[in-house]
């Protein structure tokens, strides 16, 4: 089978020929046909993500397909069955093993496209937003790096929460596409000032910030009384240094929150934030925005399009077909 894989750490990427992998206990065979990329994945290039695997590995880290095998001692999902899966990795082929634990059916109505579009970005914002942020109807969210794939999720979900939602993004494109997710102002992070458009607006008491540096730090004197602060991703390149006095003045709370940890120690917050998700998508509230599908052999050209942030929401790589 084809796999775009990283050999070695600082070497490119490259499209192999390797065998099919066998599932072991706990374990599903999946033919893949449809895996959706992430920021991480870059990370994972440059060795620079927190759950960076020793090479050789395959990229993609969340995936949707049909169930071929079991492994030993694995009682399900049946082969034949359509699922999602995070996996970490192994994403980017056309067949894989992932735990079964991980995999979730997938609705009569729901494209491998969609499912594979789904998890990171939506549990990232819903698990960020809910549990951690406790957002309330009525507050003002200020969601950076709004066109991207977990910042477009964030401004939906936001709405959904009954939110008046800010969003912040480079351009008139983007910033159309947050418009069309239910952002009710927007900020050009191009040419704003979004210390004081948010200011102009009232301030904010939420900050969803994918992406850090410049933009973290004027969210945050923009923020009122008791606002939260979530750091979710540092797409600027640039980690924020965070003064605590500033913290202790306006009595401001900073969280992290890091979507796939959740997995390791309370896994069920994960289960019932993803229940809860695939509820809202089955009743139409939600829908996965993909601005790019590409086959396996233009992996390199749909990492590129993350890397030069030509795309909004999600691209999504198609390994198989059906």
């Amino acid at each position: 089978m084809r796999a775009y894989r990283l050999t070695k750490a600082g070497a490119a990427p490259a499209l192999l020929d390797i065998p099919v992998p066998a599932p072991g206990p706990g374990e599903i065979g999946l033919r893949i046909s449809a895996c959706g990329l992430n920021f991480a994945d870059l990370l994972m290039i440059e060795g620079r993500y927190q759950d960076t695997p020793e090479p050789p590995f395959t990229l993609g880290m969340e995936v949707a397909g049909t169930v071929t095998s079991l492994g030993p001692d694995t009682t399900g999902p049946a082969p034949g069955t359509r699922v999602a899966v995070f996996g970490g990795q192994g994403g980017l082929a056309e067949a894989g093993c992932f735990p079964a634990a991980r995999a979730v059916a997938l609705p009569d109505a729901m494209s491998f496209t969609d499912a594979a579009a789904f998890q990171i970005a939506y549990g990232t914002s819903h698990v960020a937003l809910a549990h951690k942020a406790r957002l309330q109807p009525g507050e003002t969210l200020l969601v950076l790096g709004a066109a991207g794939g977990v910042g477009l999720t964030a401004v939906e979900i936001g709405k959904l929460m009954g939110a008046r939602v800010i969003a912040c993004a480079r351009g008139a494109d983007k910033l159309g596409v947050a418009r069309q997710a239910g952002a009710d102002h927007l900020i050009d992070a191009a040419c704003d000032d979004i210390r004081e458009a948010c200011r102009g607006l009232g301030g904010v008491d939420v900050v969803y910030d994918p992406v850090g540096g410049a933009q973290f730090k004027a969210a945050m004197r923009a923020c009122r009384p008791e606002a939260r602060l979530l750091t979710i991703g540092f797409a600027s390149g640039e980690v924020p240094q965070i003064p605590a006095n500033h913290l202790l003045v306006k009595n401001l709370s900073v969280m992290g929150l890091y979507w796939g940890g959740y997995l390791n120690f309370r896994p069920e917050v994960v289960t019932e934030s993803l229940a809860t998700l695939f509820d809202w998508y089955e009743a139409g509230r939600i829908r996965p925005h993909v601005s790019h599908v590409l086959p396996l052999d233009r992996a390199a050209e749909a990492l590129d399009l993350l890397r030069s942030r030509k795309s909004t929401g999600k691209v999504v790589v198609t390994p198989s077909e059906g």
